[in-house]
């Protein structure tokens, strides 16, 4: 990675949620040789979009590109710069690492979370990393840097964001039951919630268009599937 290639002083992390049926996930990689944990992240370059970047870093771990994506918080305490962790990294990696390299200077990070439907992702780790792999909330790894604080900040703004972003529609299937999606809401929250109050809360939104029942077993206990209005998509 050639310096002159990228922006100085500038780089991203990404918390990448995924629902795989009943719990959140966050993909996390692995860099090798290390022992250390962290989020996928990455730098801009100097002729590129800040968000095309991220993009591109997300498409590189996932395959995906059409997902949701939104910017929630710029990190750049003094507290975050840890050049050795870098140095680390790199010469694991079998790089010479002088001491003006330039990713050994201090960044600030602006950070995104996605929301992806778990199903869909092949995790691939990057030239640094052995692994790219799902973690569930309550089982993830010690994280280098501040990138614990990042994943809670993300959570955070994910639950403040429920409705009005509509987070369901990158983490379910096109169509999907009102347990599917109450299913998702707890996942979320980290809380169990009563179902009545849940469906109607949800319908009262006025943002589900109703479909065909699913038959699986007894008519009479078929469950009707649900999309998002496409007019509510954002």
């Amino acid at each position: 990675m050639e310096e002159k290639r990228y922006l100085p002083h500038i780089a991203y992390d990404s918390v990448i949620f995924g629902f795989s049926g009943n719990q959140l996930k966050i993909l996390i990689m692995k860099y090798h040789n290390t022992g250390l944990f962290a989020l996928p992240g990455g730098f801009v370059k100097i002729d590129e979009d800040l968000n095309a970047a991220v993009r591109r870093g997300l498409k590189e771990r996932t395959g995906l590109d059409n997902i949701y994506l939104e910017q929630f918080y710029t990190f750049g305490d003094v507290s975050r710069y840890q050049p050795e962790a870098m140095k680390t990294i790199l010469e694991a990696n079998g790089h010479d690492v002088p001491e003006n390299h330039w990713m050994l200077d201090r960044f600030i990070s602006i950070a995104y979370y996605a929301l992806i439907n778990f199903e869909k992702v092949v995790p691939t780790p990057d030239a640094l990393s052995d692994s790219c792999d799902w973690y569930s909330l309550n089982k993830l790894p010690a994280l280098m840097q501040d990138h614990q604080l990042i994943v809670e900040k993300a959570l955070q703004t994910l639950r403040d964001n429920l409705e009005r972003k509509l987070v369901g529609v990158n983490l379910l299937s096109p169509l999907f039951t009102m347990n599917d999606l109450q299913k998702v809401y707890e996942a979320i929250l980290g809380e169990k919630l009563r179902r009545t109050t849940f469906q109607r809360k949800m319908l009262s939104l006025n943002i589900l268009q109703r479909h065909d029942k699913q038959y699986s077993g007894k008519a009479h206990k078929a469950p009707y599937l649900y999309s998002f209005k496409q007019e509510t998509l954002i």
